[in-house]
């Protein structure tokens, strides 16, 4: 089986999390092996005692990626659902993926800020506003959006079952599938 890297990029509260989990059962049910690595989970097991400075964010990227590679090399699709706000860190993941002849492809989640900040699932734009954190992504550090995402997904415009058979289409394309 072939496997690759997905990584679905976007601001918080984007919906990156929900399409992965959606994505991933319909593959388990197709008989895929596939994994998810959740940023939160990531950020709790494998770059505990990282914060959200740039380079903290770059090493936190890094990790990832290097798991999702090591993964994906042994023919598993695997979707990452993490922000990775810079662009050159998420780069930095496609060419080690290129570099060993691994498939990657970037989804960006495009969310606008209002809709994510409206849902504000785990509160953090609230906190925000409150003056109670800073460095949020998208909101008071930045966010550099992919320019040319293998696909983009506006996912606030549609149920996520729709949203995860987009990225399912795109892996059949691609041959992942």
């Amino acid at each position: 089986m072939t496997g690759a890297t997905v990584w679905l990029t976007g601001l918080p509260s984007a919906g990156k999390t929900t399409i992965a989990r959606a994505l991933a059962g319909r593959l388990r049910a197709e008989g895929r092996p596939v994994e998810v690595l959740d940023g939160d989970e990531i950020r709790e097991f494998l770059s505990a005692g990282l914060g959200f400075s740039r380079a903290d964010r770059d090493t936190n990227v890094r990790r990832v990626g290097f798991v999702a590679q090591l993964l994906a090399a042994h023919g598993v699709t695997v979707l990452v659902p993490v922000i990775a706000p810079y662009a050159d860190s998420r780069e930095a993941v496609r060419k080690r993926h290129q570099a060993l002849d691994t498939g990657y492809l970037e989804v960006h989640v495009a969310t606008p800020v209002e809709v994510c900040s409206a849902r504000d699932v785990k509160g953090l734009y609230a906190r925000q506003a409150a003056g109670e954190i800073s460095g949020l992504t998208g909101v008071d550090d930045p966010y550099e959006a992919p320019e040319d995402p293998d696909l983009r997904v506006e996912a606030h415009g549609r149920p996520v079952e729709e949203s995860a058979d987009a990225v399912h289409a795109l892996l059949a394309e691609r041959g992942v599938l």
